[in-house]
């Protein structure tokens, strides 16, 4: 730390010898390099007009830099700062935290990692399809095929018959001998798809209308209630087609009720007479028949 010593003034009889020279000494630096202390001692006078001595005590420390850091060090000062002695002069320059950068990919991972690709060519082919069986299409040899006694001859079979010659005086195919005219740009409902243009039953759009005569509608139910629950408590008494569990928008729980439909409407009689009146949840269910929604 800089310390500050008062040197007292000199009598007037020094001053006359001296020739009333008030000059200060020059300023001295010194170096030790067994403990890397710079001192430096100035002179200079103070507000009430005494010479003051300054000394200052530095601790020298060597680091060692990065060879682009160490290049910048090298460059010639300009502007304000072009006369500057080497080093940062604290009227223009401001010294920061260190602050250490770790970067994850750098140039040498990725020389590594080039160098890894071109010790082992065969790297860029992994994840690809190398080997496929002409059998099953598989990731092995074709003489290794598990399948090679079953499907090798049903393959061969079908190559021959393909590869045969039409018989002469055979009766062609229908579809060959009366071609139909492809419409291109016209809509053709699913049920005139066949060519033909007859309606074929069973390819309707409209799924089958629901026998609401086999649906119960179950009522007191916990907010808890599941349904996977209604799923394993009406399944004994036969097929269930649907199950409808109503819940709360917000919350998801259960409003307290459900409907469960039947294939069959003795089943749902049944499962009436068996859980009408049975303790679920810490609740007594109520069970019975769905009143009709009225659609057509």
């Amino acid at each position: 730390m800089p310390s500050i010593e008062t040197d007292s003034k000199p009598s007037w009889a020094d001053q006359v010898e001296q020739g009333e020279d008030e000059s200060l000494p020059p300023n001295t630096e010194t170096f030790d390099e067994s403990t890397g202390l710079k001192t430096i001692t100035e002179y200079k006078f103070n507000d009430e007009g005494k010479r003051v001595k300054i000394i200052k005590t530095y601790k020298v420390e060597t680091r060692k830099v990065s060879k682009s850091i160490a290049m910048r060090k090298t460059w010639r000062k300009f502007g304000g700062a072009a006369n500057d002695p080497p080093g940062p002069n604290p009227s223009n320059t401001i010294i920061a935290e260190e602050v250490f950068m770790q970067f994850v990919h750098n140039k040498e991972v990725n020389e590594e990692m080039q160098d890894e690709q071109k010790a082992d060519p065969l790297s860029k082919l992994k994840g690809q399809k190398l080997v496929s069986c002409r059998i099953c299409k598989g990731d092995h040899w074709t003489t290794k095929c598990p399948y090679k006694d079953t499907l090798a001859p049903l393959q061969e079979s079908l190559q021959t018959d393909a590869d045969k010659p039409p018989v002469e005086g055979a009766p062609e195919k229908e579809a060959s001998a009366n071609p139909q005219p492809k419409q291109l740009g016209k809509y053709v409902p699913p049920s005139l798809r066949g060519g033909d243009g007859m309606r074929r039953p069973g390819e309707s759009m409209h799924s089958a209308k629901r026998d609401e005569s086999a649906t119960i509608r179950v009522t007191n139910l916990s907010e808890d209630t599941r349904e996977s629950d209604l799923q394993e408590l009406f399944r004994p008494f036969g097929a269930i087609q649907r199950i409808y569990l109503a819940k709360d928008k917000v919350t998801g729980q259960s409003k307290g009720f459900a409907f469960i439909n039947y294939h069959r409407r003795e089943d749902a009689a049944r499962a009436i007479t068996g859980v009408s009146g049975f303790g679920y949840d810490h609740l007594i269910l109520n069970v019975e028949w769905a009143k009709p929604s009225g659609n057509s």
